[in-house]
């Protein structure tokens, strides 16, 4: 058994936080990656991975006013086995927070993160920033954190997001399912969509294959080729 209890993770069998942003876009995308060690570079990639970059050189702390900002900060949950790093915390003095080691008053945490292009429609970002609140709570021990932020690159201002029950309970529910094909290695099929065409792993997905049987076919037609 990979936990210690029904509710608890082993260190050694957490999941990255991040993975869960490739795992609601495609279940088959983020088992390439994290199951099998795919990975190609594409111009949405390299782009995302320059604003991360930008975030986290950013002072490691810093305080104005009533806020301390901490970047590149490292998060874990037992509960939902996974750890990472969050971009930015944002602790505001607030009179029902945490105690902060070497800060005088309390402190209430937000996790913001920077992602490239627009607000999408799908949750992969919220997910991925609520898992980084849940995390904090845990570590913590701090009230429930009610809203946090995406900073996104074309618009330039910040997104604000509620972390609602539902939200929550999506998170708890696909990381027990990936912590499911993880331990078992497995990697799933899926229906090629419009949204294939912009995979870093399209040339490796293979998703127009009927069937595990055809992968021969399709090898020995590009070797005739």
């Amino acid at each position: 058994m990979s936990a210690n209890t029904a509710t608890e993770y082993n260190e050694e069998d957490f999941l990255l936080i991040s993975g869960i942003q490739h795992f609601s876009f495609c279940r088959r995308q983020w088992a390439l990656i994290y199951i099998e060690s795919c990975w190609d570079e594409n111009y949405y990639t390299t782009d995302g991975g320059l604003m991360h970059k930008r975030a986290h050189d950013k002072l490691l702390s810093e305080k104005r006013k009533d806020i301390i900002t901490t970047g590149d900060m490292p998060v874990f949950s037992r509960k939902l086995g996974v750890n990472g790093k969050c971009d930015i915390v944002e602790f505001t003095k607030d009179n029902n927070g945490i105690e902060l080691r070497g800060r005088s008053g309390r402190w209430l945490p937000c996790p913001v993160e920077y992602k490239r292009g627009s607000p999408k429609i799908i949750d992969a970002d919220r997910l991925q920033l609520c898992a980084q609140a849940i995390c904090l709570e845990e570590m913590l021990l701090c009230p429930k954190i009610e809203n946090a932020y995406i900073f996104y690159g074309e618009p330039r201002r910040r997104e604000n997001v509620p972390l609602c029950d539902e939200l929550r309970t999506n998170v708890a529910e696909m990381f027990g399912e990936m912590h499911s094909y993880y331990e078992r290695r497995y990697t799933p099929r899926v229906k090629q969509k419009k949204s294939c065409s912009l995979c870093s792993l399209k040339d490796k997905c293979l998703p127009e294959l009927p069937s595990p049987g055809s992968v021969k076919n399709y090898i020995e037609e590009n070797l005739r080729e």
